[in-house]
């Protein structure tokens, strides 16, 4: 049995249920984030910072991968962008002394909460195999101690991992010391979110980048929101849906919890959202049953198909589709073989809003589809993603203003990073165009992804982990699995800015390299620089830091990389110069600019275009011309299996989701307003008539329990039920803590991503073990030093 503990509670005996919230923002977002921005950073602090963020000639908002636009205002960041901003630029330090107070065990004991709240790292730290605790070490030190490691196992034994904060600057430059190393073992964190909206669209229409900017969401007249939850994991997103909004948009939430931000807004930034009503922005919620959205676009489009059957050529865009698509007649012979029995099923929704929903897109010249992570981490997610494409090639809605695919990404250079190349399976074009620059020949083998990496790491055949940013340990699924096949490493590596899971949970060695952040001025030989990133709209603009570093020893992430490929490849190799000037590029990132512009396709004039306010965006064939790279060199229709997901009797079928108080695995705070939920975390979301059935209570103290084909048993202990309008059948509960629930072998077809968002649990009377832990939790340091 993998069991996960108990230890992201703190508070939790003070932990409390009230009324969900039917608003977003509004005067307590702004009382919450001054609350917090304060306590970490101080009032001077707090002003000069957060007039920076995501401002020409200031940073990128760590928090997300939202756009700004070229009208942005002078206070453009959200509640939970403050909260990534404070976290980083916190005044809070932890030093030397911190180690030699907290052994391994003590800090593996801690909670997440804690472990964010110590403040910023400060100094390379490194623990050794025969030592209970990290101790400081040089920055010289360090590198050897990785490039003895690296070059004692083949290059396929390393994995280097990536987060999406990483630049596109230092992110270039780690995929090539990867690739210069010998492995394309370049997991990064869109394995685990995005991965299955980039398998879809690649496939379908030969981009897998969303096909919209922010001036398409503004002259949409149907926007529909599905799997996501823009109120907490994309706040700025509401800003954007009540312009469109009130330029005549409607828009259609479809999730299996009502989330407070789409049924209204209260912009903080306005009167009207501060003393006023707010905008309410979802006209109408189809509470679908969980993995049922594939049900959902599938009966969309065969109402738009009787429809054209009814009004011939009024229907369906008959040019577009024949010019531009392929595929289409086996698309449309599945589509009108589907029961509607099967669609309602595997919905859980009733006809008559199918219909409805069908009139609303028979009324909508164009229209746009929003996703985020509540449908990309099923099995079914990339049929599910194709099936949203068929829908809107059925009346041309690719390739034309106000119309399109919008997969919202999450960290802020998430979009960036595989761009720059950070990917395991990299295209022979990017490996072609790398070798003409560099002058040596890459590996073409394909690497591991993430899931693959833990399991190669499991059964022994990965000896390094190195990891730029991020928070691997909590990030990923079947946590007790991943802990183990971390603890099989010889050495893991960990670029970090604050403490997080993964520095508690290490291989037999264990480094600390803190790095920059993204609030921090970033000086190298040449002088001060700054670096740049994309967005969820492939807008690539730059970011400059303006705060001093927390520690003298911080380096930037590019200068990390090249200090560590000077280490390990030297300035010669067997047969002449290392091809790369690693510390030439470093000292100055124009130069790696320069670099980028000759190996990536829409980089031209990178270095002048990026000092433009806003910036550039990327080219991209459907959007700007209706040209599909795609093997037919069409958009392509595509016929996928519909699969029902059934559970079986006394079961649920669970997502992990996000409270408030959180981004991914940083853990701002324990409060999850919009829910109702206080000083706790570890709830379960059940819908009341569940309970019933159940035969459990509000209030009741439960150990959620998956069972995969597997036969092991999982289990998530000690977790308080919380009756909450979830669809029936469905619960919903916080990641990490339920992380240990997903089998690392359950997968999304082509993307092998994590299927986080479609676990079958049982609850279960809580354990006493699990009671005692929760008790003994209560004993831990209550949150942050004063």
């Amino acid at each position: 049995m993998a069991t996960a503990a108990p230890r992201n509670d703190p508070a939790d005996e003070n932990l409390s249920v009230g009324s969900a919230k039917t608003y977003a923002a509004g005067a307590p977002a702004v009382a919450k984030t001054m609350r917090l921005v304060e306590q970490q950073m101080g009032v001077k602090r707090t002003a000069l910072t957060l007039l920076r963020v995501n401002q020409p000639g200031g940073f990128d908002c760590p928090g997300c991968a939202w756009p700004e636009g070229p009208d942005r205002g002078h206070l453009e960041f959200c509640e939970n962008g403050a909260k990534a901003v404070a976290q980083e630029a916190t005044l809070r330090r932890v030093t030397r002394a911190f180690f030699e107070e907290h052994t391994m065990a003590d800090l593996a004991a801690k909670s997440d909460y804690w472990l964010g709240q110590q403040g910023r790292l400060t100094e390379p730290m490194y623990k050794a195999r025969d030592d209970d605790r990290y101790r400081p070490v040089s920055w010289s030190e360090a590198f050897r101690i990785t490039a003895d490691a690296l070059r004692a196992c083949a290059p396929d034994e390393a994995v280097f991992y990536t987060s999406g904060r990483t630049s596109n600057e230092a992110a270039f430059l780690y995929q090539l010391l990867v690739r210069r190393y010998g492995t394309n073992n370049l997991p990064d964190c869109s394995n685990m979110c995005h991965e299955s909206s980039g398998s879809a669209l690649s496939e379908t229409l030969g981009v897998g980048k969303g096909s919209v900017s922010l001036d398409d969401l503004y002259r949409a007249e149907l926007i529909i929101v599905v799997g996501q939850n823009p109120g907490t994991n994309h706040p700025r997103m509401l800003v954007a849906l009540e312009r469109a909004k009130r330029a005549g948009a409607r828009i259609v939430a479809v999730n299996p919890l009502p989330e407070a931000g789409l049924i209204r807004f209260k912009n903080p930034q306005t009167v009207r959202g501060l003393i006023g009503s707010g905008t309410p922005l979802a006209d109408e919620f189809l509470q679908i049953r969980l993995g049922g959205d594939l049900a959902l676009f599938r009966a969309l489009g065969r109402l738009l198909l009787e429809a054209e059957e009814r009004m011939p050529g009024q229907v369906l865009d008959r040019a577009f589709i024949d010019t531009y698509t392929h595929g289409f007649d086996a698309y449309a012979k599945e589509v009108r073989e589907t029961p509607w029995e099967t669609v309602l099923e595997a919905t859980g929704l009733p006809r008559e809003q199918v219909e409805a929903l069908g009139e609303r897109v028979l009324g909508a010249k164009s229209v746009i589809v929003c996703w985020a992570m509540g449908l990309t981490q099923h099995r079914h997610s990339v049929p599910t993603i194709r099936e949203i494409v068929n829908f809107l090639l059925l009346r041309g809605n690719v390739g034309r203003p106000g119309a399109g695919v919008c997969p919202v990404r999450g960290h802020s250079n998430v979009q960036g990073d595989r761009t720059m190349g950070i990917y395991e399976k990299p295209p022979a074009r990017f490996l072609d165009a790398l070798e003409a620059e560099f002058g040596f020949e890459p590996p073409r083998a394909p690497g591991y992804d993430t899931v693959d990496a833990i399991r190669a790491m499991r059964d022994g055949k990965v000896r390094v982990f190195f990891a730029v940013g991020g928070n691997f340990v909590n990030a990923t699924p079947d946590t007790a699995v991943t802990e183990a096949a971390m603890r099989n490493c010889a050495l893991t590596v960990q670029v970090s800015t604050k403490l997080n899971r993964s520095h508690a949970v290490t291989g037999r060695d264990a480094l600390i390299l803190p790095t920059l952040g993204r609030t921090e001025r970033d000086v190298q030989e040449c002088g001060e620089q700054f670096v740049t990133v994309e967005d969820s709209m492939s807008m690539v603009h730059a970011s400059r830091g303006r705060l001093e570093p927390a520690s003298p020893q911080l380096r930037s992430e590019v200068s990390i990389i090249a200090g560590l490929a000077r280490q390990l490849l030297g300035e010669r190799v067997a047969d002449g110069p290392e091809p790369v000037e690693w510390e030439w590029l470093a000292a100055h990132y124009d130069r790696i600019r320069d670099r980028i512009e000759r190996v990536v396709p829409g980089f031209a004039d990178f270095n002048a275009r990026v000092r433009e306010p806003q910036g550039f965006q990327l080219p991209h064939g459907p959007r700007d011309s209706r040209t599909f790279p795609t093997a037919t060199g069409k958009a392509n229709f595509t016929v996928n299996e519909l699969d029902v997901l059934r559970v079986p009797e006394g079961h649920l079928l669970l997502q992990t989701i996000r409270s408030h108080d959180q981004y991914n695995t940083t853990i701002y705070g324990l409060d999850d307003r919009y829910r109702g939920i206080r000083q706790g975390r570890r709830v379960v979301f059940v819908n009341p008539a569940d309970l019933v059935v159940l035969g459990c209570a509000d209030g009741d103290l439960v150990d959620l329990v998956s069972v995969w084909r597997d036969g092991v048993e999982r289990r998530a202990p000690g977790f308080r039920v919380v009756g909450y309008p979830t669809a029936r059948g469905c619960a919903a509960a916080y990641f990490p803590e339920t992380n240990v629930l997903v089998p690392l072998d359950s997968t999304a077809q082509v993307s092998n991503t994590p299927t986080s968002k479609s676990v079958v649990v049982r609850l279960v009377p809580a354990t006493a073990a699990a009671a005692a832990a929760r008790t003994a939790e209560r004993t831990h340091s209550q949150g942050a030093p004063s």
